[in-house]
């Protein structure tokens, strides 16, 4: 009798612990595709002049890139033909930025930002 009550007592504790682990794999706060673009979208807004682009707003862009399994790529492109590239971390919402100048050959580390920083509080 005395086994079979441990016996219960293991399952339910087992029960109890699949149930909670659940429940936070579900709560878990993922970056979306929609965030990433906008809060990249609203740093660029903030961190680069874009005045030589109100008579021509096609010179300048920000669009979304590839998706992988732990990151999108967000792509500025700046009126004088250079690319930052931000690879937003799904988990974290870190954001690792590299400027390309394809005329010239370059490519740099650009630094990081924090994608919440630069997202609206709703």
């Amino acid at each position: 009798m005395i086994v079979s009550m441990k016996q219960i007592a293991f399952s339910f504790a087992l029960i109890l612990l699949l149930l909670c682990s659940c429940g936070s794999n579900t709560t878990k706060s993922e970056i979306t595709a929609e965030m990433a673009y906008e809060g990249v979208n609203n740093y660029c807004h903030s961190a680069y002049d874009w005045s030589v682009a109100k008579d021509n707003p096609d010179i300048m862009g920000v669009q979304m890139g590839e998706e992988t399994d732990s990151t999108y790529k967000v792509v500025f492109r700046s009126y004088t033909g250079a690319f930052v590239n931000f690879y937003v971390d799904k988990a974290s919402g870190t954001t690792r930025m590299v400027e390309k100048v394809p005329s010239l050959n370059i490519e740099e580390d650009a630094g990081t930002i924090e994608l919440f920083d630069y997202l609206e509080k709703k």
